[in-house]
């Protein structure tokens, strides 16, 4: 699987688990709704800041958001 597919399927795992939306988590992340989106799309190549930003949103690692071994 691609890598940009992959951490937009964590993110929206992630996203989900803490039962937030995507609004919710743009606001916390200071990103659009529509690039979180994007992201979880597998629309848009984040850069490591953004990749930083969501982890810090969702509570985890960033590097959690590159595991190929999410539920």
């Amino acid at each position: 699987m691609d890598v940009v597919q992959l951490l937009g399927l964590n993110v929206r795992h992630h996203r989900k688990l803490r039962g937030m939306t995507q609004e919710q988590l743009a606001l916390e992340c200071g990103m659009e709704r529509s690039y979180v989106s994007d992201l979880e799309r597998g629309r848009r190549n984040p850069s490591v800041r953004a990749l930083g930003r969501l982890a810090e949103a969702l509570g985890i690692e960033p590097r959690t958001l590159l595991d190929a071994d999410q539920e």
